[in-house]
């Protein structure tokens, strides 16, 4: 946890949290490091008060469940979606609770999944059920970073086969979007500065990987005119700008990577919106109904997220890793167990075990 923004980070005892009439007690089983728990730990969302423990993407067992819960019991394996939505408000009434107007954020808006204990509020809504054979690890980026990409490949971008998709940032929701759309037939071009991403990229199915400078001119010639569609998985008026920029007339752009600190971006993708008749859309993370048919596709080998998990870490590691995010060199996701001692391995996601 840290005790103000930008502050260093420490392991500590603290009180466990009370379950709330509606929701449940997850006993945290794994936990992703995410570069969203990064901006949070500096400030780029006004939700969150120091003191905090940060976390947002996780698997685990129902400890304790609130009195007003029906479908959960102590002992169910979940997880749930990073926007756990109020399940009442107009827009969740219209099927959408990824942007739901009462929202609550476990590592935002309270105390999050780094640490044993973690509330998911409106169970009855929010939490979702793993399959016996998905192992907690895979089921942890489920709730954020896959999901994430999940939907803002298949629902937004909606590459159809032998189309082009530009992935601008080769991290966890990078990564995931390419596998995605890949497995739906897309040819993918990524878009990254490090050679591990690129590499990453490569092995995931992306047909051709690029350096951000001069990305734009070789994605337009490359496809002939352009993507029909790109996602800026890393967030920067950089990765914006490049993945307006390549679109073909009439593509569609996808927002999935925060912005963080930027206060200003060029008016140049606006100008190209309006030129070419672009669509602009933000992804905000998928709502719990939309899980199974993800799920369906995971448990059938078609999906396998578990490629994606690089390395398992403690909350030792986590502590001190999360403050080094914004500079690191990401190329697949690094879960955290925390209740390990310290020391790390090496999963074996080259098995694609999910």
């Amino acid at each position: 946890m840290f005790d103000d923004l930008g502050a260093p980070l420490s392991v500590r005892d603290v009180p466990e949290p009370a379950c709330p009439p509606d929701g449940v007690v997850l006993r945290v089983e794994a936990t992703g490091l995410c570069r969203s728990d990064w901006h949070g730990w500096l400030g780029h969302d006004a939700d969150i008060r120091p003191p905090h423990v940060p976390g947002h993407e996780f698997a685990g067992v129902i400890a304790e469940v609130g009195r007003d819960v029906r479908r959960w019991r102590v002992g169910d394996r979940v997880t749930a979606p990073f926007v756990c939505a109020c399940g009442q408000c107009p827009t969740c009434r219209r099927g959408e609770q990824q942007v739901c107007e009462r929202q609550q954020q476990p590592g935002f808006t309270h105390w999050g999944s780094f640490a044993e204990l973690v509330v998911v509020d409106v169970a009855d809504v929010n939490a979702v059920r793993l399959p016996d054979d998905l192992d907690f690890d895979t089921a942890a980026g489920l709730g954020c970073r896959f999901a994430t990409a999940y939907r803002a490949v298949v629902h937004h971008a909606r590459p159809g086969p032998g189309e082009w998709l530009a992935v601008h940032g080769c991290g966890g929701v990078g990564l995931s979007a390419i596998m995605i759309a890949v497995a739906g037939g897309a040819r993918v071009v990524a878009v990254d500065p490090t050679p591990a991403a690129r590499a990453r990229a490569t092995e995931l199915g992306a047909e051709v990987v690029l350096e951000p400078d001069g990305c734009v001119r070789a994605i337009r010639e490359l496809t002939g005119g352009g993507a029909v569609a790109s996602v800026d998985a890393i967030g920067g008026p950089d990765t914006l700008a490049n993945s307006v920029g390549g679109l073909a007339r009439r593509g569609r752009h996808v927002q999935v990577g925060l912005l963080g600190g930027a206060t200003t971006i060029s008016a140049r993708p606006i100008g190209q919106a309006i030129a070419r008749e672009l669509t602009l859309m933000g992804s905000h993370g998928m709502p719990a109904r939309d899980y199974p048919a993800m799920l369906e596709r995971v448990t059938s080998g078609e999906l396998a997220p578990g490629r994606l998990v690089r390395r398992v870490i403690g909350l030792d590691e986590a502590a001190v890793e999360l403050a080094a995010l914004g500079a690191a060199a990401v190329d697949g996701v690094t879960v955290i167990h925390p209740d390990r001692p310290p020391g790390r391995r090496e999963p074996n996601w080259a098995a694609g075990s999910a």
